[in-house]
């Protein structure tokens, strides 16, 4: 079958889906509005063997459950997946590009991997998508992790660097660019439940790594010393900002942030706490290097002194682990309008189930509590669900499907669930 072929069918297995699908309009989105799914390039584009997440699945020991291996084969099959998604009658397209393939060694870019993007935007555009693009979604070049990642005090201007090289090539075919996918995911981390029983197998696998490449300094984000990354991460988002801005001045540059809302289970508050533990000093900088925020928020963290507390007795847990409450966004948009005081753009909001109703049923709480904070007047600008394809999620491996697609291991066949025609129907409309 060829890529026309792939192409149509998918639009014919949604007609049906869409022509079935209900909505329960409750008022106008705003002019503008971005309707989407968010998807990262490592998660779904697969074979991104110049990665420190690749070296990091396949060293032993391992802390990934899985392999990434093809993942959902996006890097060639992007254009339907942009058939889909304009299918449906979505109007944005969060992805990312990859440091590692535009970067493979220091300080030489890849033109043939920038022309690639750059056909990747070029195809998002002709299926009536905006393309919102990430800079870094937790992923580097492996090279850029064995001299020590954002642990290195020239991490910032080495970033800076790649996200120069990126605007100038591609910045005329975005429609906004973020730097840090979830930049204080760092400090997320160490907020998690059951973290310091989990430390021995990181240094563990951290140690595996930097035997595997005869490098003292290893270092991958998502398990460095987050007092010393912090810091360094802060800065490379400055410098990055900056050089987009020098060479792409009207390209809207955003930092998203996981934003769970955090709940304190008694008096007095702890929130402002916790608040602090998750967001540290990325408050003042979104604040001062920022164009729009990004919300990224899928549950709430109910906290006591003991730090977060497990989700509640018979409460509904997704496949992901974490409670089932959708009702997390509007208070995260809330706590970033007063905090942050930047336009708001909801980047990650999703849930990993097999039931599809309940998907239905989340994406629709949610959306009850973006109009809550529309009718508020605060200024929120899209919804980005998370995530188009069922896609590589990380050391839970293809077990956690979050997508409005599902996706065949074997043969990459997409198929649109209810929820993507729902959804797509509400953005068809533009009715909250």
């Amino acid at each position: 079958m060829d890529r026309r072929d792939l192409l149509l069918g998918a639009g014919a297995a949604l007609t049906p889906l869409i022509a079935a699908a209900e909505i329960n309009p409750k008022r106008p989105a705003p002019a503008g509005f971005l309707w989407g799914t968010a998807i990262s390039a490592y998660q779904s584009e697969g074979g991104n063997t110049n990665s420190d997440a690749w070296l990091m699945e396949n060293i032993r020991p391992s802390m990934f459950k899985e392999r990434s291996g093809d993942a959902c084969d996006s890097y060639h099959r992007y254009a339907e997946d942009f058939a889909i998604a304009g299918g449906l009658g979505l109007n944005c397209y969060r992805m990312g590009v990859e440091w590692a393939r535009i970067e493979p060694s220091e300080g030489e870019f890849s033109e043939a991997e920038l022309d690639h993007y750059a056909r990747m935007l070029e195809a998002c555009r002709a299926r009536g998508l905006k393309p919102m693009v990430t800079l870094n979604h937790f992923t580097t070049p492996l090279w850029f992790a064995m001299r020590g990642g954002f642990e290195v005090a020239d991490a910032p201007a080495l970033f800076a660097r790649y996200c120069r090289k990126v605007a100038e090539r591609l910045g005329g075919l975005m429609h906004m660019t973020t730097t840090f996918n979830e930049a204080n995911i760092r400090l997320l981390v160490d907020l998690m439940p059951g973290i310091q029983n989990a430390i021995p197998a990181v240094k563990a696998a951290i140690a595996a790594a930097a035997r595997a490449t005869d490098s003292p300094r290893f270092s991958r984000l998502a398990y460095a010393d987050p007092q010393v990354v912090s810091p360094i991460m802060q800065e490379a988002h400055r410098r990055a900002y900056d050089a987009i801005k020098a060479v792409r001045p009207n390209l809207p540059v955003g930092v998203t942030m996981t934003t769970q809302d955090i709940q304190s289970a008694g008096d007095p508050s702890l929130v402002a706490i916790y608040q602090r533990k998750l967001y540290g000093d990325w408050v003042e900088v979104a604040r001062s290097h920022a164009d729009f925020f990004g919300v990224q928020t899928y549950t709430r963290f109910v906290v006591d002194e003991q730090g977060v507390r497990p989700p509640p007795k018979g409460a509904e847990l997704t496949l992901a682990g974490y409670e089932f409450y959708p009702q997390a966004l509007a208070n995260t948009i809330r706590w970033a309008h007063k905090a942050i005081g930047k336009p708001i753009y909801v980047t990650e909001s999703g849930v990993a189930t097999n039931d599809d109703a309940r998907r239905i049923a989340f994406i629709d709480q949610a959306l009850d509590g973006v109009r809550q904070c529309l009718a508020e007047g605060i200024p929120v600008h899209s919804y980005l669900y998370w995530s188009l394809l069922d896609n590589f999620e990380w050391t839970s491996g293809y077990g956690v499907p979050f997508g409005l697609v599902a996706v065949d291991r074997k043969t990459f066949k997409r198929t649109p669930r209810h929820s993507a025609a729902h959804l797509g129907a509400i953005a068809r409309a533009n009715l909250i």
